[in-house]
């Protein structure tokens, strides 16, 4: 209890400490509002959020653009094909946020006459809006006085308490802890304080104490602690996969299929594979017999759960395509507007080079 009273009663200096800093140093991103201002649009909210998840700012920036430029608001993206977005979301992973985007942006428009609910509850309602997300939207679009809690947020916040428990058993006392020093005015301003102060000057590693706003507030700095903290549980290594991708060409065009909807990278364009996943290696069986030629070199690719080792084999023999699975010949020379996941372009620039070598 005397930890959350200490929160409670030191709550408003940390955030008119913080709230002053971001006055002057936010930082200029195209989703957000100005410091003080009125909030942004919601649409451009929730669309750089989903982005956010698991990828950093600079990856995002651009894809944010590309998409408001195309899809401004949530009526144009529900009523956009969902090849259409999945191609435009290639390269930036985790793509069961995109086929959460379309399905979001769809109830919103079905649901909610294309505006998004206006509390974090509602919001977490939706596709793809989690608790993180439903806070964030709610802070920075709305208004709402919710604690917004980010790996960032986390590590600012594991530091001011000097949070010892490990991640991610930490994680409800650092909720509590942000709820306890969120400030009723400017709630979205604060939850993008504290994530700018994250990802500048209370880093993961070299953390600049002597400048930070919240020195004078921060337990850990005081105790010699900031640099080991938060603290996290020993990550279990991943396993090991190896698969096998197939090449199939004729007349400078590539067989390209489609994934199924559910799974890894699903709904994604990609070359017919022997059916690897995170659970097993591919089985090595090509889609049918023909003449097939390893291609030289592989690719190794790390996802959330796994790192697999992909090889390619290729044919130029001729096909009988009632033998193909289904799919599309793809031109080569227009091979970068297939949307391929970055696994399947890389394999595809691997092919591709082999095949300039012969």
């Amino acid at each position: 209890m005397a930890a959350v009273q200490q929160r409670t009663q030191y709550s408003g200096d940390i955030a008119n400490a913080l709230l002053a800093y971001y006055d002057r140093h936010a930082r200029d991103l195209p989703w957000r509002a100005p410091p003080g201002m009125p909030p942004p649009d919601p649409y451009r909210v929730w669309l750089s959020e989903i982005m956010l998840q698991q990828t950093t700012v600079a990856a995002v920036i651009a894809y944010f653009e590309k998409f408001i430029a195309r899809w401004p608001d949530f009526a144009a993206l529900a009523s956009a094909q969902d090849a259409d977005v999945m191609a435009a979301w290639a390269g930036l992973g985790y793509y069961s946020r995109a086929r959460n985007l379309i399905k979001c942006a769809r109830a919103v428009v079905a649901e909610y006459g294309g505006k998004l609910p206006q509390t974090s509850a509602a919001l977490a309602k939706l596709p793809g809006i989690g608790p993180y997300t439903a806070a964030a939207i709610a802070a920075i679009a709305f208004g709402e006085r919710v604690a917004v809690v980010d790996a960032n947020v986390e590590r600012v916040t594991a530091r001011l308490f000097a949070i010892e428990t490990p991640l991610p058993a930490a994680k409800p006392e650092i909720r509590v802890a942000v709820d306890a020093i969120t400030p009723a005015d400017r709630p979205g301003d604060f939850a993008q304080a504290m994530m700018d102060l994250g990802s500048s000057l209370c880093s993961v590693r070299n953390p600049q104490c002597l400048i930070c706003p919240l020195r004078s507030n921060c337990a850990a700095q005081k105790a010699g602690l900031a640099e080991t903290l938060p603290r996290k549980a020993a990550k279990k290594a991943k396993p090991d996969r190896i698969g096998t991708s197939y090449w199939i060409e004729r007349d400078a065009h590539v067989w390209l299929v489609r994934r199924p909807d559910r799974g890894m990278l699903g709904g994604m364009r990609s070359l017919p594979d022997d059916g690897w996943n995170a659970r097993a290696d591919g089985d090595s069986q090509p889609p049918f017999a023909t003449d097939w030629s390893p291609v030289a070199g592989e690719v190794v690719h790390v996802f959330t759960h796994f790192r697999l080792t992909l090889r390619l084999a290729a044919t130029a023999a001729p096909v009988d395509e009632s033998r193909l699975p289904p799919g599309e010949w793809w031109p080569l020379k227009s091979l970068d507007s297939a949307g391929l996941p970055t696994l399947f372009s890389k394999a595809a620039k691997l092919a591709i080079r082999a095949r300039q070598k012969i």
